[in-house]
């Protein structure tokens, strides 16, 4: 079994969708759900060799971790996330890998 991390994304923080869906998706995770995470605040940065700037190209809006079989199953629990269903909406799965 891996953990496996979410990254959200949305046109902004706001646009994540409806409490009532994310709790709803939470609860199909069950125990895969290690961590809920949290929401991100708009104007994140990437720091760089050159310096500092804005995300803007797919910022991140939040993250959630969970644990799972396999990269597949991570990514077919996945496409039950509230975001998906939006215009703008992703979810990227990585994989932690241990230290």
């Amino acid at each position: 079994m891996g953990k496996y991390v979410y990254i959200y994304s949305a046109s902004n923080a706001t646009d994540a969708g409806d409490n009532d869906a994310w709790g709803q998706w939470f609860g199909k995770l069950g125990e895969k759900l290690i961590d809920a995470g949290n929401p991100f605040n708009n104007n994140g940065q990437a720091v760089h060799e050159g310096g500092v700037m804005p995300v803007n190209d797919k910022p991140a809006t939040g993250y959630s971790i969970i644990s799972a079989d396999s990269m597949e199953e991570a990514t077919e629990l996945a496409e039950g996330c509230p975001l998906v269903t939006l215009k703008n909406g992703a979810v990227c799965v990585y994989e932690a890998l241990p230290m």
